[in-house]
């Protein structure tokens, strides 16, 4: 068990809930192989607290925190900056400690970027799909759009929201590549093999037999399915995609990845892939995965 002592700085994670939380197992990692003397915990943080949160952790000398769900764009109003690409996606997940406040960073798509470039899926000149387009859509549309992505189709099933993102993320973006279209019209979408990426909920534990689209004809438009769910480890997406032959990949590794840049960010280090993969097998076995 690694000492606490005076001197051991402290990051962790802020939301509601934080209970079942992956994080103070990559980063108490990550702290362990890279020999930091730091310790990361998971801080509850009820309804409307969020900036006492913030301002609590500033004055407690916090170095770093992670922001989850409920509170990644309502954090921003209490934040003394935000860097670009965060700006761009309107949330952050991570928060470093500067004199006069925290800075926003949003490391959770630049983790799903180094997630399919870690399983060698491309994002420039690919055709994608993007299933759902609340606020994680959102955010992979942006990713998309700002790393080369041809053609990105913005599935949801209310159409007027798909369109008003999709104009959100080309204006922000500076050009038009994501095209909106109701979950229903799939069927209109040139027939190719697509990265197809499941941004909802829909089919998380404990509704794991549940797909956002269910019509076995889709997943004949999937070469690789993405969900950004990881419990359970292999979603009915997931299931569905790979019986039409396409490869498949959860939310683990993008999990993995922002946690390692967010890290990255608060230590000024780098992390090797054999240090990353270290992470990644515990998580794996934590999970019970390949056991």
């Amino acid at each position: 068990m690694r000492e606490i002592k005076g001197t051991t700085a402290v990051c962790g994670l802020i939301g509601n809930p934080v209970e079942h939380t992956l994080s103070p197992l990559i980063h108490n990692s990550l702290s362990e192989l890279l020999g930091v003397e730091l310790a990361y915990v998971p801080f509850l943080v009820g309804d409307g607290k969020i900036g006492e949160a913030v301002r609590g952790a500033h004055a407690l000398h916090i170095k770093g925190l992670n922001v989850t769900v409920p509170y990644k764009s309502a954090v921003i109003p209490y934040l003394c900056g935000i860097d670009p690409l965060a700006h761009k996606i309107g949330a952050v997940n991570t928060l470093v400690r500067r004199e006069d406040g925290y800075q926003g960073f949003n490391t959770d798509m630049p983790g799903l970027y180094r997630a399919l470039l870690s399983e060698d899926v491309a994002v420039a000149d690919r055709d994608v799909i993007i299933l759902g387009a609340g606020g994680v859509g959102r955010a992979v549309a942006m990713m998309c759009a700002l790393n080369g992505a041809s053609k990105v189709y913005l599935l949801n099933r209310t159409l007027e929201k798909a369109k008003t993102v999709a104009d959100e993320v080309n204006a922000a973006a500076g050009r038009k590549c994501i095209r909106a279209a109701a979950l229903a019209d799939y069927h209109k979408l040139p027939k190719e093999k697509y990265l197809a990426i499941q941004a909802t909920s829909v089919g998380l534990y404990p509704h794991v037999e549940d797909a956002v689209i269910e019509d076995a004809e889709f997943y004949d438009y999937v070469g690789v399915g993405v969900d950004l769910i990881f419990n359970p480890a292999e979603t009915a997406f997931m299931k569905y995609a790979a019986r039409a032959g396409a490869r498949t990949m959860n939310g683990l590794k993008m999990l993995l990845y922002q946690g390692v840049l967010a890290y990255e960010l608060w230590n000024d280090v780098k992390v090797t892939d054999e240090q990353a993969q270290a992470v990644y097998q515990r998580m794996e076995e934590a999970m019970g995965i390949h056991e």
